[in-house]
């Protein structure tokens, strides 16, 4: 279980988070949700530890993680932009970044396989952030701290990415945040809706028109 308590981070005198809470266990997969600027990101960064906080506690399995060290054992992250150095090929960024144990099942997805020649400067948007998110979920971390990872991505693509996350949410704890909230929404088992630097756990999907997040009517919560 990894919890996040009493988050606080202000820029100049504008409070960004404030006293967030968030607890992660294994099997949830997480939707971080809310407007442009409302500290989704910046919260993933805390939790993650490469963002400073005012104020912040980490705990894992009930452990105080003070150290950003240990944070990185623990914790996988995806940002918002590509990590991948575009002179390696495909190939090799997957031999330096995964057990050799788990490679050849890496090779097993028809979408890895068909790039695996190529450089990382030669994949498309979509081709390498699909690389970069099935890396992410398959290294030996509890939990996965994803930051807009469909960007780019095709609609068949985006349904292959959350095959995988149900697949590893078996065994990992997933936050997820995107501006495409329907996909979002299909894929979360828990919502969280970032509002003036509050955290509201959200017990119905319904609770994102009443706090003013949706329109009624603008998508479909069923």
């Amino acid at each position: 279980m990894l919890e996040v308590d009493s988050v606080q981070k202000s820029f100049d005198t504008t409070s960004i988070l404030s006293d967030v809470y968030l607890k992660c266990e294994t099997t949830d997969i997480i939707g971080l949700l809310g407007r442009n600027g409302s500290g989704k990101s910046t919260l993933l960064k805390i939790i993650f530890g490469i963002e400073k906080a005012d104020f912040k506690f980490v705990r894992i399995d009930g452990v105080v993680k003070s150290k950003t060290t240990d944070l990185f054992q623990e914790i996988s992250y995806l940002s918002q932009d590509n990590f991948i150095p575009n002179q390696l090929t495909v190939a090799k960024a997957i031999s330096l970044s995964l057990n050799k144990n788990k490679i050849d099942a890496f090779y097993e997805d028809e979408a890895i396989r068909a790039i695996r020649t190529k450089k990382i400067s030669h994949l498309s948007g979509g081709e390498l952030r699909y690389l970069e998110i099935k890396l992410v979920l398959c290294n030996a971390s509890k939990f996965v701290l994803l930051d807009e990872p469909y960007n780019g991505l095709s609609p068949i693509a985006v349904e292959k990415v959350n095959i995988l996350l149900q697949q590893h949410a078996k065994q990992k704890g997933i936050i997820i945040t995107d501006h495409n909230y329907e996909n979002i929404i299909a894929i979360a088992t828990k919502l969280i809706l970032m509002k003036e630097g509050k955290a509201y756990h959200l017990t119905s999907k319904s609770e994102l028109i009443e706090k003013g997040y949706l329109r009624d009517g603008a998508f479909k919560l069923s």
